[in-house]
């Protein structure tokens, strides 16, 4: 086990939506030096602006989470953008971690690297059994290349690089927008705004027949200090909450929660995405005692109502 409270921690992406929440859990942890480099000061894509960004904060522990992402739309209209930036990022950070010794580098991966057809629930041992699904393979592919690459260090120079797999992630905190959202906050910013107007129907992507795993942002933030306190092995693992529900269901859940009746509608010309997706979630559990906490149910409440105070408040 690492003492986080006297290490120097740097984590990337820290202002982004599970960012904060993660922040948050180290400082009640106690850990009192913990640097989010400002997007505006660092680069994360140029070489330069890491190694300023290594010689100002001499990190002991370095958590990378900062990530260029999207939905289905925002991966189809980005795939050039989404596999570089994130694979740029990435294989520049580890290799400036091992140059500069970082004890101990966390590296979070994506759901989307698994296969198109992963048999459910996914094992992390899966991971290599065929290509990602096709609207956002670019992204999962450079992300996964961050696996590879944390294995082959630590197999080289015996670098202490671990990498979680979160699963699809929801709560308090996320984006609303609708060009770049993913499902959850989508839905919810649809039914509110139909609600506010009137409409008598929704429009969704595809035919409601996947299925979603999705985790609490803030169970998702513990996942990620208990790993870094305790988990020191190459092998990848899944951060979930081991449930499942098909779009189609959740449309209708979150319909509910918020208040719309009206008509959901399903553009069926529109992608699906990968048709199914539940996590195997023991290895997060037998290696460092992480199980999510949050009910389903209790944590939509907590996120439509935040929804709902921030535009009251905008």
């Amino acid at each position: 086990m690492i003492d986080l409270t006297k290490k120097k921690i740097v984590v990337t992406g820290g202002t982004g939506f599970l960012g904060k929440h993660v922040i948050r859990r180290f400082d009640r942890a106690g850990c009192t030096s913990v640097v989010v480099p400002p997007h505006k000061e660092y680069d994360l894509t140029q070489a330069d602006a890491i190694e300023r960004l290594f010689a100002r904060t001499k990190p002991e522990i370095l958590i990378h989470m900062a990530a260029v992402v999207g939905g289905i739309g925002a991966n189809r209209e980005n795939p050039g953008r989404f596999f570089y930036d994130n694979a740029i990022m990435g294989i520049q950070l580890i290799e400036a971690a091992r140059r500069h010794g970082v004890e101990k580098t966390v590296v979070l991966g994506t759901i989307c690297a698994y296969p198109k057809f992963t048999p459910v629930p996914f094992h992390e041992e899966a991971l290599w059994d065929g290509y990602p699904e096709e609207t956002n393979a670019p992204y999962g592919l450079a992300k996964k290349m961050m696996l590879v690459q944390c294995q082959a260090y630590r197999e080289q120079y015996g670098m202490n690089g671990i990498y979680l797999l979160p699963v699809n992630l929801y709560g308090p905190h996320d984006n609303f927008d609708l060009e770049s959202s993913h499902v959850i906050p989508a839905l919810v910013r649809k039914c509110v705004e139909a609600v506010n107007a009137g409409s008598k129907e929704i429009v969704l992507w595809g035919d409601g027949s996947p299925t979603r795993e999705f985790l609490y942002v803030e169970d998702a933030a513990e996942g990620i200090y208990l790993a870094t306190a305790h988990y020191d092995k190459p092998e990848p693992v899944n951060l979930g909450s081991g449930m499942e529900i098909s779009i189609r269901d959740l449309a209708v859940t979150i319909a509910k929660m918020t208040g719309f009746t009206g008509e959901i509608v399903w553009d069926a010309s529109k992608p699906n995405g990968q048709p199914r997706r539940c996590l195997d979630v023991t290895r997060a559990e037998q290696e460092f005692g992480f199980r999510a906490a949050t009910p389903f149910d209790v944590g939509l409440k907590q996120t439509i109502e935040w929804y709902l105070g921030s535009i009251k408040s905008a």
